[in-house]
This record gives C-alpha cells, structure tokens and sequence, in this order.
C-alpha cells in the first residue's frame, strides 16, 4: 500500500515538474528600454500593452513608445519607452503646460512650437537639458522709442525698469543730463519711452568794443560857431566771459561771470571856437542883412539816400564839394538868397528838403563824418540883401 502511494505522489510531482518546465519553455523573450533600466522580461502577454502592464507601467498618450500598444509580442522584439516630462511655459505672467520627451529646451521649443523669438528673454539656454516639473519662464521683448539727446530711435528689449534698459543698452549719464522718466520706472508695450536731455555747460569768450567819449573845449583862437577836431576817439575793448548752458547742443542760458578791461578808450577831444568875428558886408556883397532868424539847423551830404547830388537851383554838390549850400523853405529864405550861418559861415540858399519846412535849415557838407558832427543844433541866421 506505502508502495502505490509513494508511486502516486512521485508521478504528481513529475507531472507538476514538467507542466512548470512547459509553461517556462512558452513564454516570449523581450528586450524592454525604459527611462530608467534595460532588461529583458520573459513574458506570456499577448500584446504590448498587456506586456507594460504585467510591468506596472502606465503608458500615456503622450509618452514615447516604439511599438503600439495593440502589437502583437514576439520573442526577440527590442522595445523602447520613454515616459513624457511635464513642462510649464509662463510667457509675461501666462502660464501653459505642456508634455515633452525631447531632451533639450532647444528640441522642445521646436517640437512644440512655442512662440519664443531671438529677442525675448528665456530663463533657460537652448542647450539645458528637460527635467520633469521644468519651468520656462519668458519675458517677450517691446520696442522702446528712445530719444538721446534729440536723436530718437526705436530699440527692442526685455528690461523690465528704465534703469534695466540704460544699462543694457550701456547708456551713460552725466551728472548735468535729465531724464524724463525715473530711473526705478517699469517699462511695458503701454509704458515704452525714454527721454533724455544731454546738458553741457560751456564757457564763451567774446571781445566787444567800448565807445569813446567825446570832450569839447572852448578855444578862443577858433571863430565862433566853428568845431575842430584835436584829437581823434579810440574805441576801448572789453573782454567777456560767459557759461553757456546747451541742452541738446541748443543755448537755453547764458551768465556773465567774468569781465576783463583788453583796452581803454580814448575820448575824441573837439575844440568849439568861440572867437567873435565882425562881419562887414559891402553893397558889392549883398549889403547888409536883412533880416536875423534863429533857425534848427542840420546837415546833409551829396551822397544821402535819395540824392541826385544837383540841388533845386541846378548846383552840382558832387562837382563842387567846397561849395556853401544851404537847405531852406522857400516861404521863409527866398531862394538865392546869400546867408550867414552860425558856425557855417556865408552861403547860397540853394536848395530845398521835403523836412525843411519853416523855421529848419539844412547845411551842406562834402562828408558823411563832417553831416554827423555837425549834428542838431539851434543857430542864428542872417538874410542879406
């Protein structure tokens, strides 16, 4: 009886023995490459996914798998998997996530066509390796329209304060330069422009004359009425020195700081005759006077604006510049008439102005200097027959 039970329990066991060798000898040999490991799984599942299953691997759609899901095992298949990252792209405060196996930022931008340009600043290079839970953080650059010194540009950039921007754009500022905008301002698409003003101050030196004085003396040796010059006027010259204030190269300020005496003037020294003459005048000259007027006398010259140089009565000034002419109004001094001027002499009265009217006479001399001394002035004037 031990005998046939022994036998029995020995042809179980064999028989379990060979069924486990049997079920061993079946299954499918297969190279699986995951993210982590490789190694080769013996396996009875019918299909790829089953195969990822048995494994505990959960394979998503958006993982990287060689074979699909639905592909039948083979034994000696090499498959390979690699399970997609999680990424999150925040461009200016927007966040987007996305799923990625590529293995670099570069591959990844590209891959998901991510809207990042050359220009805008990213918080990774293009060569950082994709890491799960990865970050990009991407600030997309603006035009900014800056205006240096009056010369506007338009310049991309990523600063986010105005400080930022001079600093990447290596702008310096001189201690009298302004700018519009304070340095610790933000900058934005909405807030994009930057002003400044260059200042300078520049020190001008100008050398301006001075006007002489003119000093007249009574001299007895001279006959009344008559002026000669004794000494001529020397203008002076003064040097001045002046801080400029220029902002974009335009003068907006100038100050007087300095003053300096280059040379002095020399005063013109006139001496005034003052000599009484007794005039006697013959019958042969026109006898005596007439008449005695106190007159405004003034003087031209041939070449005054408008002349012809030929008074009322046809003398030719410009031809005879020695000759004693004087302006009156008809109605007062016929014309013709000889006169004796106060400081002129003897005359003619031989022309006429559009000014000379009543009680004004208009003396002739040959020079412009000679009109100009002469000047305005009251004087007696005596008719003679």
């Amino acid at each position: 009886m031990k005998k046939i039970i022994l036998l029995v329990v020995s042809s179980v066991v064999f028989f379990a023995l060979l069924g486990s060798f049997t079920y061993e000898a079946t299954k499918a040999e297969v190279k699986v490459n995951t993210d982590k490991e490789t190694k080769t799984v013996r396996t009875h599942a019918s299909t790829v996914g089953e195969l990822f299953s048995s494994l505990d691997i959960d394979v998503k759609p958006q993982d990287k798998l060689s074979h699909s899901t639905e592909e039948q095992i083979e034994s000696g298949m090499k498959i390979n998997y690699q399970s997609a990252k999680s990424v999150t792209v925040t461009i200016d405060d927007k966040e987007h996530l996305y799923y990625t196996v590529q293995d670099t930022v570069e591959q990844f931008i590209k891959a998901k066509n991510v809207n990042i340009d050359s220009r805008d600043q990213v918080s990774y290079s293009k060569k950082d390796p994709i890491e799960e839970g990865m970050n990009i953080e991407v600030r997309k650059a603006f035009e900014v329209t800056l205006n240096d010194g009056g010369k506007e540009k338009k310049v991309w950039t990523t600063a986010e304060t105005v400080d930022q921007f001079l600093q990447e754009e290596d702008i310096k500022l001189d201690k009298l330069d302004k700018l519009k905008q304070d340095k610790t301002a933000s900058l934005s698409k909405e807030k994009s422009q930057i002003k400044i003003t260059r200042v300078e101050k520049v020190t001008d030196v100008i050398e301006e004359s001075v006007d002489y004085g003119v000093v007249k003396r009574n001299d007895n040796s001279i006959p009344k009425g008559e002026e000669k010059v004794v000494q001529n006027g020397e203008k002076g010259k003064v040097v001045k020195h002046y801080e400029v204030t220029l902002e974009n190269g335009e003068e907006v300020n100038r100050e007087l700081v300095k003053e300096e005496k280059a040379s002095d003037s020399k005063d013109k020294i006139v001496a005034v005759g003052t000599k009484e003459i007794q005039q006697t005048v013959s019958r042969s000259n026109n006898a005596s006077a007439q008449k005695t007027l106190y007159m405004e006398a003034t003087a031209y010259t041939a070449y005054c604006t408008g002349c012809s140089g030929v008074t009322t009565t046809g003398i030719n000034l410009r031809a005879n510049p020695n000759q004693k002419v004087v302006a009156v109004d008809p109605n007062v001094i016929p014309l013709g008439s000889r006169v004796w001027v106060e400081g002129y002499g003897y005359a003619v009265a031989g022309d006429t102005g559009s000014a000379i009217k009543g009680n004004r006479i208009d003396v002739f001399l040959s020079s412009k200097s000679q009109a100009y001394s002469f000047g305005r002035k009251r004087v007696q004037v005596k008719v003679l027959d």
